[in-house]
């Protein structure tokens, strides 16, 4: 293994010295990101040889199930729109006329890695017409926004894919929220978004679903929950939700046995909503005393220091935590090691505000699709940061197994 990996330090740092000189022999900016230069002619070089090996692999996986072996059949040009600019390729063909590359779009003029870009500005909330003009600036390739909303409406085939994907049959930890957003139906009326996140027995994030209805709902949350059920999860260990009423009923009617827990993140960003900037870090920490507390008695003690601080400047606060106590006091039947999982993963929230921040930069939507369309590219791009299990993952994996026995698969 440590020769392996000296072995590819070696290479990568020879690669980097060929590099380094290829870019000094370069005697103009032209000759580099010109027509004809070398970017493209690299780039060129590159989608070709990628096209050949996308053949030989389709060539031979159809070797020995034909009675007349399928063999290359020459090349045809095409003119591309890629992220170094139009590019002419040579597209190699096969003789039964089967093969289809993945690299290239079928029947277009554009490599699939340049439908991704298109995708990821999409994601961030760009317009057609501003992703249309960005893509032209920075790649010089010429796609019109019909071309870019034409990209997008593909997402919405792999949305239905996704959406209906079979799930896991458990998931230690599902965070159930809700968004609201404006969508232009005739008039703009606001929609409720409905969001599942779960963490997976191996520590993973992964987003269950999404759906939009006119408001939020514990009926509605009952449908999710069934769908979810419907696509293969037999049960749910800890549910964290909002203080939404009904909504621990609408879970214990799909998954009887979920411990129902208010998500604390939720509860701390919404007293803290009620305090001026310049003193939000002496509430939170007053906040956290109650939260972190080893014990149910001890958290009762310290919400009541809490009010007697700040319940005349902060009523609402401390009336808050009282209305949810009932929801909230399962935090504190958790071992330290789940509690840590459950607070600190804080999966809904990074991703709420990943979404918002979209939302906001397109406005409102024409319809449930556009909407619909957005989340998932968003959530498909927020997902790719999902590379690593949650931290602490194994320590809070031991103590669920003996919490919830034999409910771990």
């Amino acid at each position: 293994m440590h020769s392996n990996n000296k072995e590819q330090a070696r290479n990568s740092v020879q690669a980097n010295h060929a590099v380094t000189k290829l870019i000094e022999s370069i005697g103009t900016p032209e000759e580099l990101v010109g027509e004809d230069g070398l970017l493209r002619q690299m780039a060129k070089q590159m989608f070709e040889r990628a096209l050949q090996l996308e053949l030989q692999e389709h060539l031979a996986k159809q070797s020995g199930s034909e009675e007349r072996l399928n063999r290359p059949a020459g090349t045809g040009k095409r003119r591309l729109q890629s992220e170094f600019g139009p590019i002419e390729i040579d597209v190699p063909r096969d003789q039964d006329r089967t093969f289809q590359p993945k690299s290239v779009r079928p029947n277009g003029s554009r490599l699939a890695t340049l439908d991704e870009k298109v995708m990821a500005l999409y994601a961030r909330g760009m317009s057609p017409a501003e992703i249309s003009t960005q893509i032209n600036e920075f790649y010089g390739a010429e796609i019109s926004p019909t071309t870019v909303s034409n990209i997008a409406d593909t997402a919405m085939d792999e949305f239905k894919a996704w959406q209906s994907r079979p799930l896991d049959p458990v998931y230690p930890i599902v965070y159930l929220d809700c968004l609201f957003v404006k969508v232009r139906e005739g008039t703009a009326r606001g929609k409720a978004v409905y969001l599942a996140i779960g963490v997976n027995a191996t520590g993973e994030k992964e987003t269950l679903g999404i759906w939009i209805a006119p408001t939020e709902g514990a009926k509605f949350w009952l449908q999710v929950l069934t769908e979810l059920k419907n696509r293969g999860v037999q049960d749910i260990l800890i549910a964290c939700v909002d203080g939404l009423k009904g909504f621990p009923d609408a879970i214990a009617t799909v998954f009887p046995e979920a411990c129902v827990q208010l998500c604390i993140v939720h509860m701390v960003r919404h007293s803290l909503n009620f305090v001026a900037w310049k003193r939000r870090a002496e509430v939170a920490a007053d906040i956290k005393r109650i939260y972190g507390a080893a014990t149910v008695e001890e958290a009762e003690k310290n919400l009541g220091e809490f009010e007697a601080k700040w319940g005349n400047e902060y009523p609402t606060i401390g009336q808050s935590w009282r209305r949810n106590w009932e929801n909230v006091i399962p935090f504190f039947d958790q071992p330290k090691e789940i509690r840590k999982v459950i607070y600190t993963t804080n999966a809904i929230e990074s991703v709420n505000m990943s979404l918002r921040r979209a939302m906001r930069y397109r406005g409102t939507f024409q319809n449930d699709d556009a909407l619909l369309k957005l989340l998932y590219l968003s959530l498909r791009s927020i997902s790719k940061r999902w590379t690593r299990p949650v931290r602490n993952w194994p320590n809070a994996l031991g103590r669920f197994a003996i919490q919830f026995e034999n409910r771990i698969r």
